[in-house]
């Protein structure tokens, strides 16, 4: 009796062919199966390469059947208390009645499989069952728990053959071979034919399921490192790609950011751990979130790096990592750069023409102690900052001044949308092979509108306070914000009088409508003001306590000539 046979209790004795296969007849089938079955790491591609090996050769018609959740999710279920089993269907094949075959076992179809079913007992067993010739008793109950009439007709007086398919001690689903009662039933050599060639199948499906789910878990990894959506920043407009190093595994060390600062200002990352894969995503995910951290702390450039720098020599050694980071201003259109062994950023000008951002290199994150520089620099108006990583301009055919000159080429060719600018850049640029990661970030500077923006001179005295009502009361009444005109009123007013009162002149107010309402005022002094609660007769000291309480967020920061004090009033 061959190994994993079993004949079932309900089914006629068992007959033995009248002329079995031969063993050359056996050993092509088997070779051909070897040379087409997992040609690809794809499940249901599998399934119907076997299918195209064994029917009409092995059977009149078969189907592959897997657990649901191995192609849902790639893992394997719990085992049911009630014995049933819940799978899909995959791949079928059939020699006639195609459409009442399809009609009865539909393709892709979903269904539980109760517990008595030999297709539930050869999967709960690990063993093969066979029915040399189904009886109409067998044929009726199986249709019946299908609820399908014409099951009936195709499986009766069928000879049926029922393998598990089983792969590193797991079983993942069975294949049913099923030979119509004009051809001979199957026989004791066809069942281990029958499992060898289910064997072959299942190690190529268990090989797709491990690599779908070692995929799907890089994805996963992937998208949860990567921003989803970027902002849309008040005075710029941004395009971005991502390109793994590796098509199978979709993940590796390149990332870019686009993080919101106070004020509406934004800072742009991008950055580069070398080397690909998972491990490489890992450490690229903690720069990531250790740059967002410190980007929260409204630094500058090169304090992040600085920073940055420090946090990663208590990562991985092995990993090299370099990065870029830049902060832009919409109102002023200052942009402040700092990069750590990064390729240098490009500036592509309204006029078409392109220049390198020039600025000392420094060196990689976590190698040394020494503090990083930084430029500022004004954008001009429809200019487009161009941030990239190496394996953009870099491979073994091409050496990176090269890259960088042809990358300049591309961007200098006409391109008004940015999307157009990315797709045209990643084709032209991408290495056909042995290619690394490569992260792309473009930014164009567009002037704010005078419908997001707004502007004033205010004299150095106390009735400043009371026309900074009315220029916002005029202002938000023009935008179509006057839900929050009375909040907006009254922190205006507190932040001029405090500029008035411990500042020095002249004084600037500034209103910048993004996602949020933002009021800045600005002066002379240096000294930033401070929160503190005044006591039951203290006349001052409330200004501060208002703003604190009716606002978003407020906060301050230096300027070259003093500094500025800012809130944010949240829209509707």
């Amino acid at each position: 009796m061959t190994a994993g046979f079993v004949v079932d209790p309900g089914s006629p004795e068992r007959r033995r062919l009248s002329s079995p296969a031969t063993v050359e007849e056996q050993l092509s089938l088997l070779n051909e199966a070897s040379r087409r079955i997992g040609s690809t790491l794809d499940l249901r591609q599998t399934g119907r390469e076997l299918m195209e090996v064994s029917v009409p050769r092995f059977a009149d018609a078969a189907g592959v059947l897997v657990h649901d959740r191995l192609v849902a999710d790639g893992e394997f279920p719990g085992r049911t208390a009630d014995g049933t089993a819940i799978l899909r269907r995959i791949a079928t094949g059939t020699t006639g009645r195609a459409s009442d075959y399809l009609a009865a076992f539909p393709l892709d179809e979903v269904a539980a499989y109760p517990a008595w079913s030999p297709y539930a007992r050869s999967m709960t067993t690990a063993r093969t069952i066979l029915y040399p010739r189904m009886d109409a008793g067998t044929a009726r109950e199986i249709a019946l728990s299908w609820k399908r009439d014409v099951v009936i007709s195709l499986l009766q007086d069928c000879s049926f053959l029922v393998v598990p398919l089983r792969a590193r001690g797991r079983v993942l689903g069975f294949v049913v071979f099923t030979r119509t009662a004009a051809s001979p039933p199957f026989h004791e050599k066809d069942v281990a034919l029958a499992e060898e060639l289910t064997g072959r199948t299942a190690l190529c499906l268990d090989n797709a399921r491990l690599y779908d789910r070692e995929r799907r878990t890089a994805l996963t990894l992937q998208s949860s490192l990567l921003p989803a959506d970027l902002p849309a920043p008040p005075g710029l407009e941004i395009a971005s790609r991502y390109l793994p190093a590796s098509d199978l595994t979709g993940v590796g060390g390149d990332w870019y950011d686009v993080i919101p600062l106070p004020g509406h200002r934004v800072a742009l990352v991008v950055g580069d751990v070398m080397g690909h894969g998972t491990r490489a995503a890992a450490t690229m995910g903690q720069l990531r979130t250790a740059a967002r951290t410190l980007a929260s702390l409204d630094l500058t450039p090169k304090e992040v790096l600085f920073r940055l720098s420090r946090m990663t020599q208590d990562l991985d050694a092995t990993q090299i990592a370099t990065c870029v980071y830049a902060t832009y201003d919409p109102i002023t259109h200052t942009c402040a750069i700092g990069r750590a062994g990064h390729v240098p950023p490009i500036l592509l000008g309204p006029d078409g023409k392109t220049r390198l951002i020039e600025l000392p290199p420094g060196l990689p994150l976590g190698i040394g102690g020494q503090a990083f520089d930084m430029r500022e620099l004004t954008l001009p108006t429809d200019s487009v900052l161009v941030f990239y990583t190496d394996g953009l301009v870099e491979s073994r055919d091409r050496d990176l001044d090269s890259g960088i000159r042809d990358l300049r080429r591309v961007l200098e060719c006409s391109y008004q949308d940015l999307e157009d600018l990315c797709d045209a850049t990643i084709a032209t640029q991408r290495p056909p092979h042995e290619r690394d990661d490569i992260a792309l970030l473009l930014a164009r500077v567009r002037d704010l509108s005078p419908a997001e923006f707004a502007r004033w001179e205010l004299p150095f005295e106390a009735r400043s306070a009371s026309e900074a009502r009315r220029l916002v009361r005029a202002t938000l009444r023009s935008w179509g914000q006057t839900a929050v005109l009375d909040t907006t009123e009254l922190v205006v007013s507190e932040l001029v009088a405090n500029a008035v009162n411990h500042g020095s002149g002249p004084i600037e107010l500034r209103l910048l409508r993004g996602s949020t309402l933002l009021c800045e005022v600005a002066d002379r002094s240096p000294q930033p003001p401070s929160l503190w609660r005044p006591d039951l007769d203290d006349e001052a000291g409330r200004g501060l306590n208002l703003i604190n309480r009716f606002s978003y967020r407020w906060g301050s920061r230096p300027t070259a000539t003093g500094k500025i004090v800012w809130c944010e009033v949240r829209l509707p």
